[in-house]
């Protein structure tokens, strides 16, 4: 991974970049993206949904450099040339959760063993982050199972200093024989704006219409 570091004074969104910085403003978005092709995909080879949507997330991540962009341990402002994936899972016996990750793969079917293997491995751990270090080119994804949502918020105390997105799913719902799955996404207003946030809903409903091509 690299971390490339950003000039400020020759940076086109500096002044933006100062003054959502200064004012600590993040925003949200919920959209309900259809997963009726993706959901006949996976099941045809017998895959799950969880790590599909951590899959898709995290390649269009990948995609954009203001999905990237953040402050590195040494309070340096750049962008990593590679975001991998911190995902929470649940533990069934103590009703808590556990941040793994898993590093970053373009084959979906490799990505799904991966995790799947992870899963297995720490599923009934009692440790908030059992796999250490966490490597800090990463992102929170998440998924609610249990309630479907219009909206949800995140939010993340440290001085408004964490500017990379954090995703959260929920339960799908099934609407005139179609499968909606509602998807929350909190951005900093200091690197990303709504234009930026429709960026990402619009390329994660297209990886779900064209599932076929890379499940």
């Amino acid at each position: 991974m690299k971390f490339s570091i950003i000039n400020r004074d020759n940076w086109q969104r500096k002044e933006y970049f100062e003054h959502y910085l200064q004012q600590q403003t993040t925003f949200s978005m919920t959209n309900e993206i259809n997963i009726t092709v993706l959901m006949k995909n996976l099941k045809k080879k017998g895959y799950k949904l969880y790590p599909a949507f951590i899959f898709m997330v995290t390649r269009i991540v990948n995609s954009h450099r203001e999905f990237r962009t953040c402050f590195n341990s040494e309070g340096n402002l750049g962008y990593w040339s590679e975001i991998c994936p911190c995902y929470t899972i649940f533990n069934n016996s103590t009703h808590t959760f556990s941040a793994i990750w898993t590093p970053n793969m373009n084959n979906f079917s490799k990505f799904h063993f991966q995790y799947e293997k992870d899963v297995r491995k720490y599923k009934d751990t009692s440790s908030l982050f059992p796999i250490e270090p966490i490597p800090d080119n990463n992102i929170p994804i998440s998924m609610i199972p249990w309630s479907s949502f219009n909206a949800f918020n995140l939010n993340i105390n440290n001085g408004g200093n964490f500017l990379l997105p954090i995703i959260t799913g929920g339960k799908y719902s099934l609407v005139n024989d179609e499968l909606f799955l509602p998807v929350a996404l909190q951005i900093h207003h200091s690197v990303c704006d709504g234009y930026h946030a429709s960026i990402f809903m619009n390329d994660l409903q297209r990886l779900a219409n064209e599932s076929e091509e890379w499940v």
